[in-house]
């Protein structure tokens, strides 16, 4: 499949109105995997909760605890804390084949399993650390699916965001409000954006670009990101026009005296070569 053609698939994925989590997780893995056929990592997912035994417990926060340890102690899924950086941590067809993952990727398992069982599991963005969230009653019960799936307490997720992050960080209630789907879709293309940045791949950079851009369209970042990676791709045409309409819109930006003399500079590259 071309990556054109996964961008319109994404695209049709990501712009309804519910977002089938599992297929837009998939999505993002055809950056990687332009062949992946998304059926066969859903019949995965749908075998999984199959198997498990949380469906029939009427408890809900023993069907939780059920399927955490189904899935991080009986199927052996895991965090990759040798290789985090590995682009397939972030490809959720891998975890199922390796059953290893990121702190997002994990989380997306559980919570697409969870919802075949009748759970509701809702994605928690900390500050450097991706974990998930369930209601049982009036409180809301942590787990840490990179961590094994085990319960958190708030001052054990404060302390994990805390290394994440490099720095002492005081979590809020607003810390644990559940993250919305498209903002799940977009943690896990920023993620996968650092990773191909960091190995120069800047032809899969782009493509992560693009499809940040159909989830959030009006974000400056991604405008801006995309001019530099279009430059770093030899395309200095492209990358002064995206440049131009960064700096038009986002005068004022915090960076936008260096990316004029960066304009400036390919600029003159392309004069040169005429």
């Amino acid at each position: 499949m071309s990556l054109d053609r996964s961008l319109d698939d994404f695209r049709g994925l990501v712009r309804g109105s519910e977002i089938d989590l599992g297929g837009a997780a998939l999505a993002v893995a055809r950056i990687e995997y332009p062949d992946l056929v998304a059926e066969r990592s859903l019949a995965r997912l749908d075998e999984l909760a199959a198997r498990s035994a949380a469906a029939k417990i009427g408890d809900r926060r023993r069907a939780l605890e059920r399927l955490s340890e189904f899935l991080f102690h009986e199927k052996g899924f895991r965090g990759n804390a040798d290789d985090y950086y590995d682009p397939r941590n972030s490809c959720l067809n891998d975890v199922l084949d390796r059953q290893l993952g990121i702190p997002i990727t994990l989380s997306v398992l559980i919570m697409e399993v969870g919802r075949r069982v009748g759970l509701e599991i809702q994605g928690i963005g900390l500050p450097g650390h991706f974990c998930v969230g369930a209601r049982v009653a009036d409180e809301l019960v942590l787990l840490d699916p990179f961590g094994g799936g085990r319960r958190l307490e708030r001052a054990e997720a404060e302390a994990i965001a805390s290394r994440a992050v490099g720095r002492q960080v005081e979590l809020t209630d607003a810390h644990f409000v559940p993250a919305t789907k498209p903002q799940i879709v977009v943690r896990m293309l920023r993620n996968l954006q650092s990773i191909y940045a960091r190995r120069e791949d800047w032809a899969k950079a782009l493509a992560v670009i693009d499809r940040l851009l159909v989830v959030e369209a009006d974000a400056p970042t991604h405008v801006r990101d995309r001019g530099t990676v279009l430059v770093k791709l030899g395309e200095l045409h492209r990358g002064a026009s995206e440049w131009e309409r960064y700096l038009t819109r986002y005068p004022q930006a915090r960076d936008a005296a260096a990316f004029k003399e960066e304009l400036r500079r390919v600029r003159q590259a392309l004069a040169e070569r005429n």
